[in-house]
């Protein structure tokens, strides 16, 4: 299975799934004209990742620093997607990084993990 790499853009998150690592990673901000859109090979990916038979650990590094409602949306998809494959056995940590005294950050982090039943959801504070 080949990895997933999406560039950055001015409103799109740098997205690097490694297959054979389990490591995936969202970095940056998330405002695209077309969410469904951006995100549709991003789920499609995933689906693939969590159904191909590798029993990695999965650590899901996300760093994002702005995303419009659309983009929330997408991203409490992506965690109930993730939630659901813990509940059949899928050892997965997601790590929501925040910058210090960004407290909206943590707000989002703190309102993304409240909805979830199994993930492990870490609230990472990075210093400045």
């Amino acid at each position: 299975m080949e990895n997933l790499i999406i560039e950055k853009t001015e409103a799109t998150p740098e997205i690097r799934f490694d297959y054979s690592s389990g490591i995936l990673e969202l970095r940056g901000e998330s405002y695209p004209e077309n969410t469904a859109e951006f995100y549709a090979p991003v789920f499609e990916w995933l689906r693939k990742f969590l159904n191909s038979g590798n029993e990695l650990a999965v650590t899901v590094n996300m760093e994002i620093i702005y995303f419009n409602s659309s983009s929330s949306k997408a991203l409490m998809n992506l965690f109930d997607l993730l939630d659901e494959a813990v509940s059949v056995g899928r050892k997965i940590a997601v790590n929501w990084m925040y910058a210090a005294g960004n407290e909206s950050a943590l707000e989002y982090g703190e309102e993304f993990k409240e909805d979830l039943n199994l993930l492990d959801f870490n609230l990472v504070e990075k210093s400045v």
